[in-house]
């Protein structure tokens, strides 16, 4: 039961990304969402729901019981995946926040003017602010969106600072808190009861040892580390017998919409019969994330092999960010670029690349794998066994737009006067 002062608020609170970490903290919050299949994700994840349009539900209904606000707007009409009109609209936005704050209601005016309807939705949370601190609400603040909305957090800022609250805003890349991603995100944090201060690093680029001026820090956590691959003692086979990625052509015909799981469940993928002058680097089981927080049933999360070798090549996994152009394309060994889903860029697959310059021309590289909501999930830190709704663009649109939980439990740690330990989400005495 929810108690005075006690609630948790969660605007645009898509599947679940800062409820997780709440949940593991032992605390329940309540999610605002409009879009159905991340509702259905939230209920079959046991997490409060309102399924509602943030814009029009009547904030004053949490006055006198709100301890915590959250709130990540969406993030499309700003993405750079995106054609990018909410920094078009950005002075209407401006001007909402500041008409929101002083109680004035021009939403409807401004809306007119946007070149993208949803870029309005970054004022939508002063809304409930404003409603919240006429009675003193709420104790504490964090709020999430792509770096591009810095300026906005700024806004808010210096109007939370208004009302009594100590702030902080800023980028943090989410590798640096562990997620096998860099996604760069603008956070807003802000506290009545204490100095409000981004969390300390737990990660960076390159590990650093402990010393006297402070506790070391791990090195950034790989796709492969996160997935579970090629790191103990129980080896899985990489190889098709019948081609893709042990070597050989894509046992699907081309441009067809499969996956690497997608073989597994068919019985196309075993171990390949012996060839002469080439090496096998089989995956086995990682003790990542995935192998401590989730499996599917009793097979460990699994993923493209991630090397085979012969005399002439050397191909090793990528995996490409987007289907842009200009997407990001990093090896299994690195974390992830940023994960980008919809309609503009909804490609994201492991692709093979050669690590030495002699190419095998009777062995062309393996063809793209489409990558799978569960790994895609993983990599943005949800527990493998996550059970996402929708078919596949619906799941892959949830996972893209969510928070990692991983660096929302950072975020949201110090406000619930929790430490959290080296292992995921485990919490000190």
């Amino acid at each position: 039961m929810i108690t005075s002062r006690d609630l948790v608020v969660d605007l645009f609170a898509g599947p679940g990304g800062w409820s997780v970490p709440l949940h593991r903290f032992g605390i329940r919050d309540v999610g605002l969402e409009w879009d159905e299949w991340a509702c259905k994700t939230r209920a079959a994840a046991g997490l409060l729901t309102v399924r509602t349009d943030v814009a029009m539900y009547p904030c004053r209904v949490f006055a006198g019981r709100t301890r915590g606000f959250i709130a990540s707007p969406p993030c499309q009409a700003w993405s750079r995946a995106g054609k990018r009109l909410g920094l078009v609209d950005q002075p209407l936005v401006h001007q909402a926040v500041a008409d929101l704050a002083a109680g004035l209601d021009t939403r409807r005016k401004l809306l007119a003017a946007c070149r993208d309807e949803r870029s309005l939705l970054a004022a939508e949370p002063m809304r409930y602010l404003h409603a919240l601190n006429s009675v003193g609400e709420p104790e504490w603040v964090a709020m999430e969106e792509v770096p591009d909305v810095l300026p906005l957090w700024r806004q808010y800022a210096a109007i939370l600072r208004g009302w009594g609250f100590s702030v902080w805003t800023g980028i943090l890349n989410s590798a640096d808190y562990g997620v096998p991603q860099t996604r760069r995100r603008a956070i807003l944090l802000a506290s009545r009861v204490r100095t409000a201060a981004p969390p300390a690093p737990t990660h960076a680029r390159v590990a650093e040892p402990e010393s006297l001026f402070g506790p070391g820090r791990a090195r950034w956590v790989s796709m492969a580390e996160a997935l579970g691959w090629g790191a103990t003692d129980r080896p899985v086979p990489t190889v098709c017998a019948g081609g893709g990625p042990g070597g050989g052509p894509e046992p699907f015909p081309s441009g067809a919409r499969k996956t690497l799981a997608d073989a597994r469940e068919r019985g196309t993928w075993a171990a390949a019969p012996a060839v002469e002058g080439l090496v096998l680097k089989p995956q086995t089981r990682g003790t990542g994330w995935s192998a401590r927080h989730g499996t599917r049933g009793d097979t460990p999360v699994s993923g493209p092999a991630p090397t085979f070798t012969s005399t002439a090549t050397h191909w090793t996994w990528a995996l490409r960010s987007n289907n842009q152009t200009n997407a990001t394309v990093r090896e299994v060994t690195e974390p992830a670029g940023t994960l980008f889903f919809g309609h503009r860029a909804n490609a994201c697959t492991w692709v093979a690349r050669p690590t030495t310059a002699a190419q095998d021309t009777e062995r062309p590289p393996p063809d793209p794998i489409r990558i799978t909501a569960s790994e895609a999930g993983i990599l943005q830190t949800f527990p493998a066994d996550y059970p996402w709704a929708g078919n596949k663009g619906q799941q892959f649109s949830q996972i893209g737009n969510a928070v990692p939980p991983r660096l929302a439990a950072h975020l949201l740690a110090p406000h619930l006067d929790r430490t959290l330990c080296a292992d995921d989400f485990t919490l000190a005495a």
